[in-house]
């Protein structure tokens, strides 16, 4: 995941993560902002805790809201701190455009080439389509 997010951009794990091994030290060197889901009480100082760490470090975090993984194909229910963070950072917003998959189906290496240019082209499009007036990266405002 790590390789397909923009610079200085992380996520948020829970903070016993850091504790199991090998992936724990992989997330702590990756820069993952850990956070103690066990204060749920004290939602809005641990979201007050990342926000700082966000704004000092000048990162974009990439927030999951509904808090866990969910393998039941419909959303669960959102945590509040996800919206807690938004609003103590000041934070803008991203936009995304999710496009049509491209078939890959009776493809051969033949196609790669044509494969590659024509995802390429498409998402070109798409990013200067929503990018369109941008200027600034997206990230914490500057005031």
């Amino acid at each position: 995941m790590m390789e397909i997010l923009p610079d200085r951009c992380t996520t948020i794990a829970k903070k016993e993560l850091v504790y199991a091994g090998t992936v724990g030290l992989i997330c702590w060197l990756s820069g993952i902002v850990f956070i103690n889901r066990k204060k749920t009480s004290d939602a809005k100082s641990v979201m007050a805790d990342a926000a700082k760490t966000m704004l000092d470090e000048q990162l974009i975090l990439w927030v999951f809201p509904e808090g866990t993984r969910n393998q039941n194909g419909d959303l669960l229910p959102f945590k509040k701190g996800a919206f807690h963070l938004a609003v103590q950072a000041q934070v803008r917003t991203i936009r995304l455009k999710i496009l049509p998959k491209i078939e890959t189906k009776g493809m051969t290496s033949e196609d790669v080439s044509s494969l590659s240019d024509q995802s390429h082209n498409l998402m070109r499009t798409a990013f200067l389509e929503i990018s369109g007036s941008i200027t600034q990266s997206n990230g914490p405002l500057k005031h």
